[in-house]
């Protein structure tokens, strides 16, 4: 049997840190911002959860009941936002009480880094011998205790925990120079098979490019690929992971890669005949028609 204590005591703490921290969101009054989903009358708020596919929301209990049936299990997330990281935490724990064997997989770490990763969640390294072991502050550089609860309940139940990024270096090349500008030591630490050809996926990452840069189509294509090589190999390391293990798995990254599926999710059916389920954290900042194929499940939180 699982032993939850640890986890229980990180999450109360990670509680109490964000309500004296003041974080964006948990202290503050929320404005009055209503969301609806397409082809519904129905209007929704803060805190709900919303099944996108029948356009209602539902309570916790049956979400997790749900998803618990699902292969892969995607939770994604606005790295800075407080509360997206505490939904992670409870979807966690609540999964870990349904799925005696469930793996963890993480973005936030690269794939060389596994060895690393399993001497302090395998092991018996601390906390600061492992951030100093994967210079933390240079390869993430979001705040540690946003994920130390994650770590913890791994860490105290010996949880497979999966790094799932390719290379920073890797993918920096590629968004200065493409994949032709990879020498062969290098292409070979992604997928041979990268699907470039999504224009659904390709037209999302413009919308997203387009409000950081001028528009130069050459430097997107550089940027496109980069992504591409991001989620290619996430969606690789995690086919090739249940291959070998035959273990569900939940999996933690950024909404962009979960978004419409089209990201990690698709890329791992393409390889591995799994069942998929996402789940997006959404930031209310504004009033808007949720699409029913965003996600599977929404759930809605402060600005």
């Amino acid at each position: 049997m699982r032993s939850n204590s640890l986890t229980v005591r990180a999450l109360l703490s990670f509680v109490i840190m964000v309500f004296f921290l003041g974080c964006a969101g948990i202290n503050k009054m929320p404005k009055a911002i209503l969301i609806s989903i397409a082809g519904s009358s129905e209007m929704f708020h803060r805190n709900q959860i919303l099944d996108l596919s029948s356009g209602k929301a539902v309570s916790f209990s049956e979400f997790m009941d749900h998803i618990s049936s699902f292969d892969v299990v995607f939770v994604g997330e606005t790295h800075t936002n407080v509360e997206h990281h505490l939904i992670q935490v409870q979807i966690l724990q609540a999964l870990l009480a349904r799925v005696p064997s469930l793996s963890i997989g993480m973005e936030f770490f690269e794939q060389d880094q596994q060895d690393l990763l399993d001497q302090y969640t395998m092991g018996d390294a601390t906390e600061e011998q492992f951030l100093e072991s994967v210079d933390w502050k240079t390869t993430w550089g979001y705040p540690f205790h946003f994920y130390r609860p994650l770590l913890l309940a791994a860490k105290q139940d010996r949880i497979p925990v999966l790094a799932l990024n390719a290379p920073r270096n890797i993918v920096k090349k590629v968004a200065r120079e493409g994949l032709d500008g990879l020498e062969e030591r290098e292409r070979e630490l992604i997928p041979c098979e990268l699907d470039l050809g999504n224009e659904a996926h390709r037209a999302y990452v413009l919308e997203t490019y387009e409000r950081h840069d001028s528009g130069n189509l050459k430097k997107f294509q550089f940027f496109y690929e980069a992504q591409c090589v991001w989620d290619e190999t996430m969606a690789r390391n995690i086919a090739e992971f249940i291959k070998k293990h035959s273990k569900k798995i939940i999996v933690f990254s950024g909404n962009g890669h979960i978004s419409w599926k089209f990201g990690i999710p698709d890329r791992t059916k393409r390889r591995l005949p799994v069942s998929v389920v996402t789940i997006m954290p959404y930031q209310l900042h504004e009033t808007v028609i949720l699409e029913k194929d965003m996600a599977d499940y929404v759930w809605l939180t402060a600005q």
